[in-house]
C-alpha cells in the first residue's frame, strides 16, 4: 500500500544517514536530525547510522559500538519514530558494500580525487589516506540508490557527494536500462551549515581540536552557556543577520531560530537594542533548555538495550527487503548469475 502525505499525495522516498563518530553536535541536530524528525510526515523515510563510513578514519572499536547506540537513542529522543520510518545500522545490511563494489566500476578515479572532502581529510589524516577515504562517495551513492530515494537532505558540504551519486545513477541507467532513481537534493535554508562558535567561517565539527567552539548534544547546561558566552561576534553592537559582514552574530541567530522556532526577523526584533553579552546568554539558555528533555530521554532509552536492539532488528529487516530487491535487479542487469 502506497503511503500518502498530509496533502493526500504519494510520499516520496527519502534517505539520510549520520556517522556515529564522537558525540553529535547541535550542528548535526540543526542540519540533519531536526529535519529528519520533521520530514517523517511528508516523506517515506529511510534513516541509517553510517558506521561503515565512520571507519574511513581509525576508530576505537568499543567507542564506535557505544556511539552507535548513543546515536540511535538520540534519534528516537529527538522524535524519529521507528514505527514511521526505517531506522537501521548501515553494516546490518550487506547490500551497501555489495552495491558499492558494482558502482565502483561506473566511477572514475579523477572524480574521487577531486572531491573536496577527500582532499580535506587526506590533509588532516596524512598518515592514513586509505582507499575507503577516497571511495566514500561511492558508498554514499550505494546507500542512496539502494532504497530508490527520490529525495536526499544534504548540507552544503555534501552537495558534491550527491552530485556524483546522481552521475553514477545516470551512467548505470544509460549503460543498461532505467534501474536507479536519480535523487534530488533538499537544502535547508537556515542552519544548513552551523559555524564553529570561535571561528564561524568553519563548520561546527565534532572532531574540532578546540571543543570550546563546538556544542555537543550531550553537553551539560553550564558547559553550553559558557561556550556561547565565549562565542565570537564582531566590533559592532547590532544583532542583525548578515553572514558576509557579521558572520558570528549571523551564526548565533541561526542557532537561536533553530532552537526557539522563531524566524530571523522575529529574533532581530527581540534583540534590538540588546548588547552582545545579553544576546549570547539568551542563545545559550535557549539551547540548554531545548536539549535538557532530549538528554533525559536519550539516557532513559540507553538504559533499555532490549528495546534498542528490537528497533535495530526490525529496521534492518525492513531495510534489507528493499535493498536486496534493488541489488538483485542490478546483478541481473550486469550479468551476474544468480541462484
Amino acid at each position: 500500500m502506497e503511503e500518502v502525505n498530509a496533502a493526500g499525495g504519494a510520499k516520496k522516498k527519502l534517505y539520510s544517514a549520520v556517522q556515529p563518530t564522537n558525540a553529535l553536535t547541535i550542528g548535526n541536530y540543526i542540519g540533519a536530525i531536526k529535519n529528519m524528525a520533521a520530514m517523517q510526515d511528508e516523506y517515506e523515510c529511510v534513516y541509517a547510522i553510517a558506521n561503515m563510513h565512520a571507519i574511513t578514519v581509525r576508530q576505537v572499536p568499543a567507542e564506535l559500538r557505544r556511539n552507535t547506540l548513543s546515536v540511535l537513542a538520540l534519534y528516537v529522543a529527538c522524535g524519529i519514530d521507528p514505527e514511521r520510518c526505517t531506522l537501521y545500522i548501515q553494516s546490518h545490511v550487506p547490500c551497501h558494500a555489495e552495491l558499492a563494489w558494482v558502482l565502483n566500476t561506473f566511477t572514475y578515479v579523477g572524480e574521487m580525487e577531486r572531491m573536496t572532502q577527500f582532499k580535506d581529510k587526506s590533509a588532516k589524516h596524512a598518515d592514513n589516506i586509505n582507499m575507503g577515504l577516497m571511495d566514500y562517495p561511492v558508498l554514499m551513492a550505494a546507500d542512496i540508490l539502494l532504497y530508490n530515494a527520490e529525495v536526499v537532505p544534504v548540507g552544503v558540504d555534501q552537495r558534491q557527494h550527491l552530485e556524483i551519486a546522481r552521475d553514477i545513477a545516470v551512467r548505470f541507467n544509460n549503460a543498461y536500462s532505467p534501474t536507479f532513481v536519480v535523487p534530488e537534493g533538499v537544502y535547508p535554508k537556515v542552519g544548513a551549515k552551523i559555524g564553529d562558535l570561535l571561528d564561524p567561517s568553519k563548520k561546527m565539527s565534532k572532531s574540532s581540536e578546540n571543543t570550546n567552539g563546538t556544542v555537543f548534544m550531550n553537553d551539560g547546561r553550564d558547559v553550553i552557556i559558557k561556550k556561547f558566552k565565549r562565542a565570537v561576534t564582531d566590533s559592532g553592537n547590532e544583532v542583525r543577520y548578515d553572514p558576509e559582514n557579521k558572520p558570528g552574530v549571523s551564526n548565533l541567530l541561526s542557532v537561536y531560530t533553530a532552537f526557539s522556532g522563531k524566524s530571523i526577523a522575529e529574533a532581530e526584533r527581540e534583540f534590538a537594542g540588546c548588547g552582545y553579552g545579553q544576546f549570547k546568554l539568551a542563545v545559550g539558555e535557549t539551547v540548554a533548555d531545548a536539549l535538557a528533555p532530549v538528554q533525559s530521554e536519550q539516557a532513559r532509552l540507553l538504559s533499555d538495550k532490549e528495546y534498542l536492539n528490537g528497533v535495530l532488528k526490525d529496521g534492518a529487516a525492513r531495510a534489507y527487503k528493499t535493498a536486496s530487491s534493488t541489488l538483485s535487479k542490478v546483478y541481473r542487469k550486469i550479468g551476474f548469475y544468480q541462484l
